[in-house]
């Protein structure tokens, strides 16, 4: 019998298709993210778009290609997500970043994250396989078996971009429409009923299902119809302002300034409480992981492992499933972002003393790799959905902000520095999650870790460029903490930060948040998740709790799907976040280049506007439940 060839995995079709897939689904979180402080992994929709696209062109990947695709692909993801949780609020601070420097930030934390990870793939991936699933990781690798005959999952998710993309555009450019329904409700003061149009936040609704959308939109109505009108109802008859307001009465106020005065503060003390929760959790998991690590390294290291050569990562050589990028790249990685930040003043902001930037470097060098070992634990046994980036950065911080106030560093070249050391160990703990579940994947298939390892580094260095230039241009187009772009994870760190600094903040209004949170938490819901909605409008959660009923709606009375079996609604769903993503940011660009207004008047209003509002809502429900009982042939 005839040897059968190696299958090929680290090629050119596959580099490239990772990269502009990872551009596309960066600049697609880094919206969603500014809209809602949620972003969705990029693993599972960059597969069925790497073999719809191979088979486009008719070319044929192999099942190795196809996943280092995706690997190239979903660097992006993490990139996004730390950039959009903390860039934007020196945006807030009237401080715009150079866009190099918000280049530089991103390519660095993901270096330190995908560094600080390596050394723990063989404990956490191999060693740990039964007791951590990483369920994304090993769902992917059922998907790349599941597509490799098929190309009807990248249709779906194709149909899915062009509707997320065409109601935006028609929304954003045409003006056709209202782009929001909204219901003032009698007896309760200033309390509103609200829902935007919006398929992306609709798709998130589809992939979270129906009780996680459920808890979201719960918080958000306890804002809306509990908290907004009680303080209008007690705040009434006050003639003087309320603390933390200074200048208005409560009277005086619409339920968008209430929510900006004292629901936000609520809102912050949620988020934050759940997030150092999440944390605190996870810390005798942070111990043993630690410890474990080190105990594995010195077997490993007597071992004497081998590692592959540059030329033998990218020639198409057979699969080499033990082997990881060397000790020296680690090591490297970790040095570059240390002497980096420590030396080049350009990283955490101009105007910093060497000790200040000494402390950031070393704040994000120990943070980062503490989470880093944290993040790649947790997100095995939860996923990355669960993974508690808010907390870490939050906890990084705190730490940061509590040594410049110590020092008495509390200028706005202070603040900014603080905030940035987050924006790097932010990147690094979700690139970690990110990687992880990659390389459970491979595990799973028969990929070759050191070849994933570089994958990821490549799409890092390309992504950060297109995560950066999208956050530019929509805070040029939008500004941030504003209706269309309310960047609700940045806002809350901004607020953190100066309350730190200058210990200003309203304890009462952040501690109330945190009692909600925990008494959600006794509930035995998500704290993060219900937190998330109690800082967020209505408007927003209300189009999530819609997708999740339209999941709910289509699942039932069908038997579960088997092992294997693909999600078709979550692949339509997948595209409209996508779609709608990239037509913000094509919106934002021309908006900046002063080619479309930013905002006027709908062309058809009144009742027949608010009639083609809902009927795009329908419209865009009717499409989720049709692909979701699509059948995929595997």
């Amino acid at each position: 019998m005839t040897p059968q060839a190696p299958l090929r995995e680290f090629t050119l079709r596959a580099v490239v298709t990772g990269i502009a897939l990872g551009l596309v689904f960066g600049a697609a979180n880094a919206y969603l993210g500014l809209r809602v402080g949620l972003t969705v992994s990029a693993s599972i929709p960059a597969v069925v778009m790497t073999v719809a696209l191979f088979r486009a062109f008719r070319a044929r990947a192999s099942i190795l290609e196809a996943n280092l695709s995706q690997t190239v692909g979903s660097a992006s993801t993490s990139l996004a997500t730390g950039t959009i949780f903390t860039v934007p609020a020196l945006y807030l601070w009237g401080v715009v970043p150079p866009y190099s420097q918000v280049v530089l930030l991103a390519f660095l934390g993901g270096v330190l994250g995908l560094s600080a990870m390596i050394p723990l793939r063989r404990l956490l991936v191999e060693q740990g396989h039964d007791e951590l699933p990483y369920p994304e990781g090993t769902a992917c690798a059922v998907v790349l078996r599941a597509t490799s005959d098929d190309s009807q999952g990248g249709k779906l998710i194709f149909g899915g971009i062009l509707a997320g993309a065409a109601v935006k555009l028609l929304l954003s450019v045409a003006f056709l429409m209202p782009g929001e329904l909204d219901l003032h409700l009698p007896v309760l003061p200033q309390a509103v009923l609200a829902i935007e149009l919006a398929p992306a936040l609709v798709g998130v609704g589809f992939i979270l299902g129906h009780r996680q959308s459920a808890i979201l939109v719960a918080g958000s109505v306890i804002s809306s119809l509990v908290l907004i009108p009680l303080i209008a109802w007690f705040g009434a008859g006050l003639t003087a302002p309320l603390y933390p307001e200074t200048v208005k009465l409560v009277s005086q106020m619409d339920a968008g300034a209430i929510w900006s005065r004292y629901v936000r503060y609520i809102g912050a003390g949620a988020v934050a409480i759940a997030g150092i929760l999440t944390v605190l959790k996870t810390l005798p998991s942070m111990v043993e992981s630690f410890l474990a690590v080190i105990r594995a390294k010195r077997t490993e290291l007597a071992a004497g492992a081998r590692t592959l050569s540059l030329r033998e990562l990218v020639s198409s050589a057979a699969p080499a499933p033990q082997q990881d990028l060397s000790g020296r790249f680690v090591l490297g990685g970790v040095a570059l972002v240390v002497l980096s930040a420590a030396f080049v003043p350009y990283v955490f902001g101009t105007g910093l003393t060497p000790l200040q930037r000494a402390i950031c470097a070393g704040g994000a060098a120990i943070f980062g790799v503490l989470f880093v070992t944290v993040a790649a634990r947790i997100v095995g046994i939860v996923g990355v959905s669960s993974q508690p980036t808010s907390g870490i950065t939050l906890v990084s911080l705190i730490g940061i902000a509590s040594i410049f106030a110590a020092f008495g560093w509390t200028d706005p070249v202070a603040r900014a520095g603080v905030l940035t050391v987050g924006t790097i160990v932010a990147i690094a703990a979700s690139k970690a999650g990110d990687i992880s579940q990659d390389l459970k994947t491979g595990f799973l298939v028969g990929a070759t870790p050191a070849r994933q390892q570089l994958g990821q580094l490549l799409g890092a260095a390309f992504a950060c460029w297109g995560v950066a230039a999208s956050v530019h241009l929509l805070g040029e187009a939008f500004p941030f903490g504003g209706k269309d772009l309310p960047a609700p994870q940045a806002t809350l760190m901004k607020t953190i930060v100066e309350g730190v600094l200058s210990g200003n903040l309203p304890w009462g209004l952040v501690l109330t948040g945190g009692g909600l949170t925990f008494g959600a938490i006794l509930c035995g819901v998500s704290g993060l998740a219900f937190a998330i909605g109690v800082y967020l409008p209505l408007s927003s959660m209300a189009p999530i709790y819609l997708g999740g009923v339209v999941r709910a709606w289509t699942e039932r009375g069908r038997a579960p799907r088997e092992e294997g079996e693909l999600d078709p609604g979550v692949l339509a769903a997948s595209g409209m976040v996508a779609g709608e993503g990239l037509a913000g940011v094509l919106v934002a660009a021309l908006v900046a280049g002063k080619l479309v207004p930013k905002s006027m008047e709908p062309r058809v209003g009144g009742v027949a506007g608010s009639a083609l509002t809902a009927l795009a809502f329908l419209g865009v429900a009717w499409m989720l439940r049709r692909a979701a009982r699509t059948s995929v042939q595997t």
